[in-house]
């Protein structure tokens, strides 16, 4: 991989729901004199994106359950911002104010990555639907009018644990793998490495989001060039099951442990 790459904010202007997001990248790029070439790597938000695609909530039209009454007073969240994060996880972990530990769609994440920032007033954004078909189809398309070779990574930020601050992660991908495998190589004494894999998409990621920020900098799209990746058919994020994740697992042990 080469020693160095060049990445370039794109502003596309106040993205409205269900407006189209690739006219509104061509312009930014073109406002900047940039075209694709053959093996960029388009990183998109993920907030940009289902704006784009229609995801957003309004919180006035929530009725909250009993569960997320219930989640409401015990984590000091509105109960509408519960019942939506209840709609959008497969399971609540637990929580702190202000914050639902959930599982969605493979990620480990707070309130399901439901989100009030840089959404209208009264309204929170929902995850896109399925960030991977979302990633593919913008890679086809654009290669379709462009004729260039391309990837796409959707992305989103993320909070470590026991660490300040947030660093990103991808949540769909497409042209690159996710991952790539170290396992076999040797380190710098001649030692194969046993379990190292590097995640490509999370690091491309977090560089990008240093471009993007997290307030109002209105640069949701990031072009990533000079990377020596092979663009190709790889598609989707390589997740691995919660019983296979070091935090998940001890959690879900505690938790045995607490209910025995």
């Amino acid at each position: 991989m080469v020693q160095s790459c060049s990445l370039f904010g794109i502003k596309t202007g106040l993205i409205h729901q269900g407006e189209e997001i690739l006219p509104l990248i061509y312009g930014g790029m073109e406002s900047q004199n940039l075209e694709f070439t053959d093996g960029d790597i388009l990183v998109i938000a993920e907030s940009a994106l289902a704006t784009s695609e229609g995801r957003l909530v309004q919180l006035d039209e929530q009725k909250p359950s009993p569960e997320a009454e219930e989640l409401a007073a015990q984590y000091q969240l509105d109960p509408r911002l519960a019942e939506v994060v209840l709609r959008e996880s497969d399971e609540i972990v637990g929580g702190i104010p202000g914050f639902l530990l959930c599982t969605s769609r493979g990620n480990l994440l707070p309130n399901a990555g439901v989100d009030g920032s840089n959404a209208p007033e009264g309204m929170v954004s929902l995850l896109p639907a399925d960030p991977n078909v979302s990633a593919y189809k913008l890679r086809q398309e654009i290669g379709q009018t462009t004729g260039k070779s391309v990837a796409v990574l959707v992305i989103d930020s993320r909070t470590h644990p026991m660490r300040y601050g947030c660093s990103g992660v991808a949540l769909g991908c497409s042209g690159i793998p996710s991952v790539l495998d170290e396992r076999g190589r040797k380190d710098l004494f001649g030692r194969e490495l046993k379990v190292t894999r590097r995640a490509l998409a999370d690091n491309i990621a977090s560089a990008a989001e240093l471009l993007m920020g997290e307030a109002d900098e209105g640069i949701p799209v990031v072009l990533v060039r000079g990377l020596d990746i092979q663009v190709g058919e790889f598609e989707g994020v390589e997740q691995i099951s919660a019983d296979e994740c070091l935090f998940m697992g001890i959690i879900s042990r505690n938790a045995q442990k607490r209910n025995v």
